[in-house]
């Protein structure tokens, strides 16, 4: 008798689930109705029958079996010809980002909290108001009769003892009208129902009387009562459930991608593509797993409950799979679209450049920071963050650089800034630097890194960026291509209406100070043609000593390398000359542009034996060799490196002996006389006693040139230059010793040297 009822119940069910409807597909389901109609006492009997409970009999033989066997014996590509045989979409789209936001937020806080503790984080929790109004409502309401039936499907096959597979099936035939992320966020959405449900009464039960009877006929104060042994079942389910989660979340950013950025045809897109109908099948399997743990436990009790700890963990394991490959993929994808993307803004800004504008705006913030979220940069005067806007229609010059910039460089600038808007006329002040830090973005940004940028910025008295990250990446790519920054600083002049004036003003500044305000290429090119070859170019601004020596008509001796032994000779032979021809001579050691430990060795040798004056400061021997270096680079900004412009000439040889050993440049007062090699120099030195007859008839100068000049005439020192690899580079170049074309090679440096610098 009682089985026949037991019997009659099932069959009940099975109906009611086979047509909710009633054969209006209109009418959405009530299940609360149709068990209510039922006789309470019937469904107790029922799931307490013995016959429930019997694990060889009917229905419930079907409810606790595994299909493991199933598993293991399918073949997987079979399965997914199948399934795609269920895949036809009419076309119909709709954004399913809103209803994954909720449908993560409900799993991120239905949770069994066995410790009181809430897992879902704040970012999680909180959903924006937006997503429950307007569109996303209307949409929910479209929807709303879908997700209801899938949750009923997979409750009553779970209830009816169906095997996952074709649980599965049976979703994948009811939604084959929708897109692949579309089933998913559908049937995840249906679980959340569910499973929102059950945690929502465990939370609550306790404390709300509603709740608490609800609670008592889904048997959830009995299953609470046995959160310790049901532990490693409902750990490995929120486990399943976080990467079914990232699974799902995964192929909806894959169907967002920007289709004018990627199609099909991209690897990484198709392989992702071929890929997608078997992770929504694992994925939708997955959600019949955790559902029928969760219905077997709220109908059958917690000692019924038939998935097991390791089916949840096994299938967690090939979901995490799936998700890493996807991840990967889209990763990929990603990575193209920033190509494109990146490819299309580096060709706006090179237009942006083009273009003309009634202001500086659009470029600085193309340059800098585009948006209006934040003050981008900081007023090294006052220490407060502002707007661009403080540059609208002023001179505006760019200082480039990375973090590395030397403190000399920074002290030299300062001088130089404040200078130049001191003696500034009124019209000529409205201008302004801006410090662009150069990070790269490869490199991980840490605490060191912050402090060191944050202990430049404090130094500078002009506006900075505030913060480097701001900085896009294709602005450091057009920096790098179109305005040839690599490592060193550069100072970019734009004018008022944001056009470059002077791809990099430094070079000026280095040689002639605030004397080359504004800053400006025409500025450049009308000091260059003021200027002539005389030691107060190689001095001026470093050593007032040397300065009183030229007003004084002395002749000096300026001497370079890192030979201790040629230094000893050269200025003890210079000396000895001096007196045989009773004249007045000085000599300053200005060391050379690189090797700072090894010159130090050297100063301090020339000190200790008192050898000549020498320059303590490696300030100024950086100074020195930095204006130089500029004369060169200068004249190649300006597209003027002339073979027959003698002083460019003289520049070039001074640069290309101190690569190669020592030299010495001669002057008599401010006139150069000489400027020569090691090679050359000290042997005209040595062998004074051919060329002294000629000193008293032609003068000490004239003598030392022309005997000079017969020995280089003889031995041509070999001439070498360097060059950044990504800098300004010359298509070529005449040896300033014989005029031939000077072939070019590629050399890598150490780097080791700008760390030596850095120290001291």
């Amino acid at each position: 008798m009682e089985a026949r009822k037991f019997q009659s119940l099932l069959y009940s069910i099975s109906d009611y689930y086979k047509n909710p409807y009633n054969g209006n597909c209109n009418t959405q389901p009530n299940s609360f109705s149709f068990f209510s109609a039922l006789n309470p006492t019937l469904i107790a009997m029922a799931f307490r029958s013995p016959l429930a409970a019997a694990p060889g009999t009917g229905a419930t033989q079907k409810l606790i079996k595994s299909d493991r066997s199933m598993l293991a014996l399918s073949d997987e590509n079979s399965m997914m010809k199948q399934i795609l045989t269920t895949h036809a979409p009419d076309g119909r789209e709709f954004d399913v980002r809103p209803l994954l936001h909720v449908v993560e937020d409900i799993l991120s806080r239905a949770t069994l909290q066995v410790e009181s503790t809430l897992t879902a984080t704040q970012a999680q929790a909180d959903i924006e108001d937006k997503n429950r109004q307007g569109n996303f409502v209307a949409m929910l309401e479209s929807l709303s009769f879908v997700i209801d039936r899938i949750a009923c499907e997979i409750s009553y096959k779970a209830l009816g003892g169906s095997d996952a597979h074709a649980t599965t099936m049976s979703l994948f035939n009811m939604l084959s009208s929708y897109s692949w992320d579309a089933k998913l966020v559908l049937t995840m959405a249906a679980f959340a129902l569910n499973y929102g449900e059950f945690w929502l009464l465990a939370q609550i039960y306790s404390s709300n009387p509603l709740a608490k009877s609800m609670a008592i006929l889904r048997q959830l104060p009995v299953i609470l009562e046995h959160t310790g042994p049901l532990k490693p079942r409902f750990d490995a389910l929120n486990k399943l459930i976080r990467v079914m989660t990232d699974v799902t979340r995964c192929i909806v950013e894959f169907k967002e991608l920007p289709s004018i950025y990627i199609s099909s045809e991209v690897p990484a897109l198709a392989t992702a593509i071929a890929h997608i109908p078997t992770a929504v099948y694992w994925t939708m399997r997955s959600v019949v797993a955790c559902a029928t743990q969760i219905t077997s436990l709220t109908t059958l009790g917690h000692e019924f409950a038939t998935t097991e700890a390791w089916e949840l963990s096994t299938l967690a394991h090939k979901l995490q799979n799936i998700h890493e490959h996807l991840k990967k993929q889209l990763f990929f994808c990603h990575q193209h679209i920033e190509e494109k993307r990146n490819v299309e803004a580096y060709q706006m800004l090179l237009n942006l450049f083009d273009a003309v504008h009634i202001d500086n705006m659009k470029i600085l913030k193309a340059l800098i920071y585009a948006k209006d979220d934040i003050p981008p940069l900081l007023d090294g005067s006052t220490k407060r963050r502002v707007n661009i806007d403080v540059l609208r229609r002023k001179n505006v010059l760019l200082l480039v650089s990375g973090l590395d910039i030397s403190h000399d460089e920074l002290s030299i600038l300062e001088q130089i800034y404040n200078e130049s808007r001191l003696h500034a006329t009124r019209l000529d002040s409205q201008y302004e630097v801006v410090w662009i830090p150069i990070v790269d973005p490869s490199v991980t940004w840490n605490d060191s890194k912050q402090k060191q940028f944050e202990a430049l910025q404090a130094t500078m008295p002009w506006y900075s960026v505030h913060h480097p990250s701001i900085i896009e990446t294709v602005v450091i790519k057009f920096m790098k291509e179109v305005w040839h920054f690599r490592n060193k600083p550069i100072l970019v002049v734009l004018d008022p209406q944001g056009k470059v004036v002077c791809p990099n003003a430094l070079h000026m500044m280095w040689i002639w100070g605030s004397n080359a305000f504004p800053f400006t290429s025409l500025r450049e090119e009308s000091l260059w043609k003021e200027e002539t070859w005389r030691l107060e170019l190689l001095v001026d601004g470093i050593d007032p000593t040397i300065l009183n020596w030229i007003k004084e008509g002395k002749y000096i001796f300026l001497y370079g390398g890192d030979d201790v032994e040629w230094v000893r000779k050269f200025t003890n032979q210079a000396r000895a000359v001096a007196q045989a021809a009773r004249i007045p001579l000085e000599m300053v050691y200005v060391g050379k542009s690189s090797k700072r430990d090894k010159l130090q060795r050297v100063i301090a040798t020339i000190t200790v034996e008192k050898l000549s004056y020498v320059w303590q400061d490696l300030t100024m021997i950086w100074f020195f060799w930095t204006r130089l270096e500029s004369m060169l680079f200068s004249k190649i900004q300006l597209g003027k490196i002339d073979e027959y412009d003698p002083m460019m000439q003289e520049i070039k040889k001074l640069l290309s002996y101190d690569k190669e050993g020592g030299w010495a440049v001669l002057s008599k007062g401010s006139n150069i006389v000489v400027n020569g090699h090691s090679t050359t120099v000290l042997p005209t030195l040595t062998e004074f006693d051919i060329w002294k007859e000629n000193v008293p008839v032609k003068g000490f100068d004239l003598s030392f040139k022309e005997h000079h000049d017969k020995l280089h005439g003889v031995t041509h020192p070999c001439c070498r230059f360097e060059f950044l690899s990504t800098g300004r580079i010359p298509e070529g170049m005449k040896c300033p010793e014989c005029l031939r074309n000077m072939e070019k090679y590629i050399t890598f440096l150490c780097c080791h040297e700008e760390t030596i610098e850095e120290m001291l």
